[in-house]
């Protein structure tokens, strides 16, 4: 009997499923997800900056910075921008910096405890659209009114990442000496008020790709 093209093609469909359990070949599963404490080294590192480097730094940072009278001793709380875009990355690593300075941000906001005012500098956009809005009359004033201009800024972190690199060509040991600065810039001055600095040195046989 003459085999549809539909029943050849489902013979051949189970001819080839049969052939692949046959093989021997067996499916393993995967490696199990695993969560990892981001203050510790995990499974992967290498001689860059890593998670651990990154909340050690930032809190070590964060401690300085309130140890500063002109941003918590000053009666009225000073306006600071804490953000990314003057915190340059000169280093031969790629790195997000906004992993460094949001978690700067953010503890330094829970630890001043409303001793200092952060000005959301790289929300401008938004501010300047609701801004637009209340003032043709879209929406309302909201609950604080209305001000003739958006919030200027006393002080802006600025800063910047830098490595210096070598390489071992006969072990292929890789070594990288990492330095991150912090600085508090009078933004009416000019003058640094405050400078940190954070740095480490890592060697490692065979070093990882950073994303």
């Amino acid at each position: 009997m003459r085999q549809t093209g539909f029943g050849l093609a489902a013979a051949i469909l189970a001819g080839l499923a049969l052939a692949a359990c046959s093989s021997g070949v067996e499916n393993k599963a995967g490696t199990p997800t695993t969560y990892q404490s981001p203050d510790t080294s995990g499974a992967v590192g290498g001689v860059g900056i890593e998670s651990q480097d990154i909340v050690s730094m930032t809190d070590q940072m964060m401690r300085d910075m309130l140890q500063v009278p002109e941003l918590t001793d000053g009666g009225k709380p000073p306006r600071v921008i804490v953000d990314s875009k003057h915190f340059n990355n000169q280093s031969s690593q790629r790195i997000d910096k906004d992993l460094i300075v949001n978690r700067l941000r953010v503890g330094l906001s829970q630890a001043a405890n409303g001793r200092m005012v952060f000005v959301g500098r790289q929300y401008a956009e938004a501010v300047e659209q609701e801004r637009e809005l209340k003032r043709d009359g879209t929406v309302d004033s909201a609950t604080s009114g209305l001000t003739r201009a958006p919030a200027g800024a006393d002080y802006r972190l600025v800063g910047m990442i830098a490595s210096l690199d070598a390489r071992n060509t006969q072990t292929g040991t890789a070594e990288r000496y990492n330095q991150i600065t912090f600085e508090m810039l009078d933004l009416e001055y000019g003058t640094l008020i405050w400078s940190g600095i954070y740095e480490f040195k890592k060697a490692a046989q065979d070093d990882v790709i950073y994303r």
